[in-house]
């Protein structure tokens, strides 16, 4: 000021500023001030100019504080100079303005959008001594704005809006600390205009100067605070998309930022952020695979998906979306924010909000969205592990939440859900079969039409040989039952037809996972129903060769796995219609495989007939595969499944077809440790001269024997030399061709 006092004293004209100012003459100021401006500031001669500002901010002084009623005027011309080449007059033009605004203060802000604009240039200019000059101004700009309570911020916003979007790092700086300064002051409510800016804070943060993003991240973190302070007034809608983008940033700290982000809004808005779950997912699942070098993003992530899953309930289930009851406020009071609660079971409960209720809104799940993202990354190759997890417990969370609207997009995702049995991970098949399981299962799957998809041929009814004069009626009808209970439904046929093509057509995955996959859908589901279906399916199924193999594997399952305890109890004694027929359907296709037959009836106690048919193997062609599998029949005899086989071994006068069986094995079996193995426990059976039966045997049989005459076993034999037959023919065709033939034993 006492330089430009001195100045002053060279310009005599403005001596007659303050006369002017005492005598109110507002027309000779003006004139002053325009001759300054025009003749000098803006004048084609820099001496002119640099005089013209020191007028200028001279003029200002002079008018003191009516210098706010010619604002404009006088910050017009310097505000130009602020683009002069000569970086010396861009200097007298940040002083001269630096004393303008230091005289006029509050009355500044209805102009401060062009000393904003201009300021916001000089910021980044390339010579020192002007960025010092612009930011002793913009220091004393922003003081004004904090003690002042005019300050438009309505007005500022579209400016702020446009060069927060800046890549100069000192603009980025300058814009940044204005932020910082506005979220500061009391009166001036920034969050309700955070949706212009947030895109542009966030792209900030990616700046390669550290401390550009350390400042950044202090203003992202200032506004979260608030935004958990005042939930009530944050427009989380309007801001969720721009998150989404965010949170998918190659910037580890952009990403994670918007993830934290993205995790209260969330936790805060609750259902408001349903439509948007889409491009959440989108963002979301992949991070859930990220490894140890983003671990604080997975975590974060993870919190998100699993905030996510607990929004959806029951009540979207609605079949009529547009008349949806379900509703919440756009802009609920806090309170009723911060004590909301999401219900994560089955029951119909809503949020449990408090306050008032004034605008309400629809809020709908958009599920084609979400169906659609997570068949994308269920169809990617390259997507992790944790996240494929991640997407079948999403598809889980919906058929038990959203079974009807879910089942609409069954078609298009059964097929990759049944590619997925052949993954990698055995926790990826499991969460994948609880979703199958859940599709056959669920009451919304079923339709009028309890027939496969595939085809009603597919789906005719079992044939079970039974002697009519032993049924009742009541008895038949029990026997001709459907292999569906009604726990199933309509897609529990087609997934075990297309269960047993994957098999068919991926033997690898048969040999490798096939027990697998069988065993915890017999904990999924219902073993029975399965066991019989496939049986039935088998039963009609062309390739005998993988007929013969899937019938050792199911065979295999039925007797060694503890899940198949019940079921192994049920075929125990056929005492049942229900288990007689679950019997004769196993039988049927357990016909593809003669040494699995012999174990079934074993299984069954069906001893008469297991001799039966060993009798019938002296016509079979013997391979060195068909005594591999007596070998382990032989095995298997000796393992905890079959104790009461062998106990039953003690009482010879009641069992003497179970000791020729086992007698026949051995008679089968090259001289190897499989039939030493039988011999020795052949040879602790007792009385071995009561082994020839006689009548007496035959009036004396228990009462597991009486109830299996319900069953036809000639029938049963018969189909057994039929299918066997078919096998056999074949085999033959197969050597005719050249196809590398089975494994023969030369005796």
């Amino acid at each position: 000021l006492n330089c430009l006092k001195s100045h002053m004293r060279s310009w005599p004209s403005l001596e007659l500023v303050r006369e002017f100012v005492a005598q109110n003459n507002a027309a000779q100021i003006k004139h002053v001030i325009q001759i300054l401006s025009q003749e000098f500031a803006l004048s084609q001669h820099p001496h002119s100019r640099k005089g013209g500002l020191i007028g200028l901010a001279a003029c200002s002084i002079a008018l003191g504080k009516d210098s706010g009623l010619y604002l404009k005027e006088l910050i017009e011309p310097v505000l130009t100079c602020f683009n002069d080449a000569d970086s010396r007059l861009r200097y007298y033009a940040c002083e001269a303005l630096y004393n303008i605004v230091k005289v006029a203060r509050g009355s500044v802000l209805p102009h401060f959008n062009v000393l904003f604009d201009g300021l916001s240039k000089l910021a980044a200019d390339p010579d020192p001594n002007v960025k010092s000059g612009s930011e002793l101004l913009d220091r004393l700009l922003k003081d004004i704005v904090t003690e002042s309570n005019k300050f438009d911020l309505v007005g500022f916003i579209p400016l702020l809006r446009e060069r927060i979007y800046s890549n100069n790092q000192y603009a980025r700086q300058f814009i940044i600390s204005w932020i910082l300064v506005l979220e500061s002051v009391p009166d001036i409510n920034l969050l309700d205009y955070l949706p212009e800016i947030l895109d542009g804070l966030f792209q900030i943060l990616g700046d390669n100067s550290k401390e550009i993003r350390k400042m950044c991240e202090v203003a992202l973190g200032e506004f979260l605070k608030e935004i958990k302070k005042n939930p009530s007034s944050v427009k989380f809608a309007e801001m969720a998309n721009i998150l989404v983008i965010h949170c998918q940033a190659s910037d580890d700290l952009i990403q994670l930022t918007a993830m934290c982000w993205m995790r209260e809004f969330i936790q805060l808005a609750g259902r408001v952020m349903l439509p948007y779950s889409s491009g959440i997912l989108t963002a979301v699942l992949p991070c859930l695979s990220y490894d140890d070098r983003k671990k604080s993003i997975k975590e974060v992530a993870n919190v998100c998906n699993q905030s996510l899953m607990k929004l959806v309930i029951p009540e979207d289930d609605e079949t009529d979306e547009g008349k949806q009851s379900l509703s919440l406020q756009t802009e609920p009071k806090e309170e009723s924010l911060s004590q909301q609660e999401v219900t994560s079971s089955g029951d119909n409960s809503l949020h449990k909000v408090t306050g008032d209720f004034t605008d309400r809104v629809p809020v709908t799940l958009n599920l084609d969205g979400i169906v659609q993202v997570l068949d994308c990354h269920l169809h990617d190759s390259a997507t992790g592990m944790m996240t494929r997890i991640a997407v079948l417990k999403w598809l889980y969370h919906l058929y038990i939440k959203t079974p009807r609207k879910m089942f609409r997009h069954t078609d298009s995702l059964f097929p990759i859900l049944l590619r997925t049995l052949s993954d990698e991970s055995d926790e990826v098949i499991l969460k994948d079969l609880e979703v199958l399981a859940e599709i056959a299962s669920s009451p919304a799957g079923q339709t009028e039409d309890q027939g496969p998809c595939d085809g009603s041929d597919m789906r005719s009814e079992l044939h079970i040989p039974v002697k009519a004069s032993q049924l009742s009626s009541s008895g038949m009808k029990g026997m001709e039952c459907s292999p569906s209970t009604p726990t199933m439904n309509s897609y529990f046929y087609k997934f075990m037809i297309n269960l047993l093509k994957r098999f068919s057509s991926e033997r690898k995955l048969l040999e490798t996972r096939g027990a697998f996959i069988i065993r915890q859908l017999c904990l999924l589901l219902n073993a029975e129903n399965i066991f019989h279906s496939m049986a039935d399916i088998l039963l009609r199924e062309e390739d005998l060769k993988f007929a013969s193999t899937m019938v050792h594997t199911l065979n295999t399952i039925l007797l060694t796995s503890s899940e198949l305890f019940q079921l192994r109890n049920q075929l125990k004694d056929l005492k049942t219609p229900e288990s007689r027929n679950l019997f004769c359907c196993l039988y049927r296709s357990w016909c593809h495989n003669p040494v699995t037959t012999v174990s079934l009836c074993f299984l069954t106690q069906n001893y008469k007939h297991a001799y039966d048919l060993i009798q019938k193997f002296g016509d079979l062609e013997v391979t060195v595969d068909f005594l591999t599998e007596v070998d382990k029949l032989v095995q298997l005899i000796e393992c905890p499944i079959f104790t009461y086989l062998r106990l039953q071994l003690l009482d010879v006068k009641n069992n003497p077809y179970l000791i020729k069986a086992l007698y026949g094995l051995l008679m089968l079996l090259p001289q190897s440790s499989a039939f030493q193995l039988l011999s020795h426990r052949l040879q602790c059976v007792p009385n071995p001269e009561l082994l020839q039966t006689t009548d007496s045997t035959k009036t004396t049989l228990g009462f597991k024997k009486a109830t299996a005459t319900n069953i036809d076993y000639l029938e049963l034999l018969q189909h057994f030399e039929r299918v066997q037959n078919k096998h056999l023919e074949v085999r033959h065709q197969r050597a005719g061709r050249g196809e590398p033939p089975d494994r023969r034993v030369v005796l």
